[in-house]
């Protein structure tokens, strides 16, 4: 859930009318209340479609992952016909795929965690804003109760004070205003520094080549311990 939407969520169910109405010092307060269930109704749209996103991305990275384990055991068979039959050059290809292979499991079992977090959260999310939406519709039914009991009109009558088509361009400003406390964060891009320099770039390449080497080494390191393997089972 990105931050942007969490914030937007807690400030929905933290609020109330009552911090509505007074930051438009009790202009048009119907406006206001009907304007603040709007904005529980967009809330709502979207954290089921963040909601959607998680399930989606869960699903793929678990159908991924069932997929890397299975290709897995599977290359661990062909590495073994491999070495019987002396074609080290075979075995040493499968291992390689089985060890890129078992540097993305982590990941995706990560991901798949933090999928089911997000997912519960969101769900939590959408009851809260249910239920908040309930309460502030049951406020708005009572104030429209009491202006009646009081023979005022409804924000769509015209105001006790008179204020015509300037003073309701000015209210709905300030309504504007007031509807606006849900911020949006801007999300921050990296990139490389401008300062890099060639010996920067230089020392990366050969890290890079290092690695490599090390995979390499990895690599014939199992298929050596898969054939003393071999070996000790045949005899």
């Amino acid at each position: 859930m990105t931050v942007t939407l969490a914030n937007r969520v807690g400030r929905i169910i933290s609020g109330g009318f009552n911090m509505l109405v007074d930051a438009v010092e009790d202009a048009a307060p119907e406006a206001v209340m009907e304007q603040a269930i709007r904005e529980i109704d967009g809330a709502l749209e979207e954290v089921r479609t963040e909601l959607g996103r998680t399930i989606a991305g869960k699903h793929l990275a678990n159908t991924r992952l069932q997929q890397e384990n299975t290709k897995h055991e599977e290359l661990a068979g062909q590495i073994e016909l491999a070495v019987s039959d002396g074609r080290d050059d075979l075995a040493e290809a499968a291992i390689a795929q089985q060890i890129d292979i078992e540097a993305q499991i982590p990941v995706l079992e990560r991901t798949i965690s933090q999928g089911s977090e997000t997912e519960h959260e969101l769900e939590g999310y959408l009851s809260a804003l249910h239920a908040k939406k309930r309460e502030m519709e049951d406020e708005l039914r009572t104030f429209r109760a009491s202006q009646r009991q009081a023979g005022q009109p409804s924000a769509d009558g015209q105001p006790a004070t008179g204020v015509g088509g300037a003073g309701n361009t000015a209210i709905d400003r300030r309504v504007r205003m007031a509807s606006s406390v849900f911020d949006r964060v801007s999300e921050r891009a990296s990139g490389v520094p401008a300062g890099t320099r060639a010996e920067d770039l230089k020392a990366a390449g050969q890290l890079a080549e290092l690695q490599d080497l090390a995979r390499q080494n990895r690599v014939k390191e199992r298929l050596a311990a898969i054939k003393a393997r071999t070996a000790g089972g045949g005899a």
